[in-house]
C-alpha cells in the first residue's frame, strides 16, 4: 500500500484510468508538458503520449466544448479547469450541454465526462483562484458534483466518477493537495458517489461539512470532546446528489444539526441541507438547525484571506452553542 497525498493520488488514479481505458484521454492549460500548474498530471504525457495527454489553448469554453464532442462520440475525456474561478466562460457549456444532452436526446445519448478542477481558497492566491462553487455548480440539475477530503477519497471517488456514464463535476480542495499523506491501496477500488461517510460517530449534535473544512471540523470535534460534547461528524463527499438518508438518520439520533462549509452562507449549500433536515427530521429537533459558513462577499485576495475562513475555535464555539441549546 502506497502512502499518497491528495495531489499524487489524483495523479495515481489517471495513470490507473489512462492503463485500463484507451478511450479516456486527459487534458487542459499545461496538463500535458507541465504535469498542470500543481503537477496533477505530471509525467503522464510521456507515459501516454499527445494524443492522450495534451495541452489546450487558455479558453475554457473550448475545454468544455471539446470535452462534450468527445464523449458523445465514445471517448471518456477527463478535463482540467486550471482554477475553479476560471469556470465562468465555460458555464454556458456546462448549463447548455453538459449537463442536459441525456434529456435533450431522450436518453439516446449520455456525457460519460469529468470536468476536474481546484476547489476553494487557503494557498494565498490571486483573483479567481479561490471560488467555492458548490451552490453554483451543485444547483445544476444533470451534473453530479463531488469533492474528497482524503487522498483515499480522492482515488475512489475520481475512479466512480470516470467510469459513471454521466458527467461528472470534481472539485478538489486545493489547500490539501499536500497537506498531509495516507495510505492508499494501488489496487482498483471505486466510492459510490452520493453517499456520505461517518467520520465519528456522536450522541449530542450532527456536524456536516466536505473538502477542505472537515480537517478543521475534525479538530474542533476534539474541542468539543474535552468539554464533554459528543459530535457526529460527517463527511457529505458528494454535494451533489446529496445523501439525505445518512444525515437525516443522523439528525434523528442527535436532535441537533450544523451545517460547516466555505462558500458564502446565503443561499450556499448549508441552507439545502438545512432544509432537508426540517423537511426531514423536524419533529426530532432540540435546537435550531445552523450554518457556519463564509462571509458574503468575495474573498479576499491574499493579504486578507485569512479573515474570511474559519478556523476550529470558531467552529467549536458555535457548535457548542447549538449542542446547549
Amino acid at each position: 500500500m502506497a502512502v499518497m497525498n491528495l495531489i499524487s493520488a489524483i495523479n495515481h488514479t489517471l495513470d490507473l484510468e489512462l492503463g485500463r481505458d484507451e478511450s479516456v484521454v486527459v487534458f487542459g492549460e499545461d496538463v500535458g508538458l507541465e504535469g498542470g500548474v500543481f503537477r496533477a498530471t505530471v509525467g503522464l504525457q510521456k507515459k501516454y503520449g499527445e494524443k492522450r495527454v495534451f495541452d489546450t489553448p487558455l479558453a475554457e469554453s473550448a475545454i468544455v466544448g471539446t470535452a462534450v464532442g468527445m464523449a458523445i462520440n465514445g471517448l471518456r475525456p477527463v478535463a482540467e479547469i486550471q482554477f475553479s474561478g476560471f469556470i465562468y466562460p465555460a458555464y454556458n457549456q456546462i448549463i447548455s450541454h453538459v449537463a442536459r444532452m441525456r434529456n435533450r436526446t431522450r436518453g439516446r445519448y449520455n456525457l460519460p465526462m469529468v470536468i476536474r478542477m481546484p476547489h476553494g481558497g487557503g494557498i494565498k492566491a490571486l483573483e479567481h483562484h479561490s471560488e467555492s462553487l458548490d451552490t453554483l455548480l451543485g444547483h445544476i440539475p444533470g451534473l453530479k458534483v463531488v469533492t474528497p477530503s482524503t487522498p483515499y477519497d480522492a482515488k475512489g471517488l475520481l475512479l466512480a466518477a470516470i467510469r459513471d456514464p454521466d458527467p461528472v463535476i470534481f472539485l478538489e480542495p486545493s489547500k490539501i493537495y499536500r497537506a498531509f499523506r495516507q495510505e492508499v491501496p494501488e489496487e482498483d477500488y471505486t466510492i459510490p458517489i452520493g453517499k456520505a461517510k461517518i467520520l465519528k460517530e456522536g450522541t449530542d449534535v450532527t456536524v456536516v461539512s466536505w473538502g477542505a473544512y472537515i480537517h478543521e471540523v475534525l479538530k474542533a470535534e476534539q474541542f468539543l470532546a474535552e468539554e464533554g460534547i459528543s459530535a457526529e461528524v460527517i463527511d457529505l463527499r458528494t454535494i451533489s446528489p446529496i445523501d439525505r438518508e445518512t444525515v437525516i438518520a443522523s439528525v434523528k439520533k442527535t436532535g441537533r444539526f450544523v451545517v460547516v462549509h466555505e462558500a458564502a452562507k446565503s443561499f450556499g449549500p448549508g441552507a439545502e441541507l438545512i432544509a432537508l433536515v426540517n423537511e426531514g427530521a423536524f419533529l426530532h429537533l432540540e435546537a435550531p438547525p445552523t450554518r457556519i459558513a463564509g462571509f458574503d462577499v468575495t474573498i479576499p485576495i491574499p493579504r486578507g484571506e485569512h479573515h474570511y475562513f474559519l478556523d476550529a475555535p470558531r467552529m467549536a464555539h458555535d457548535i457548542k452553542k447549538v449542542a446547549n441549546y
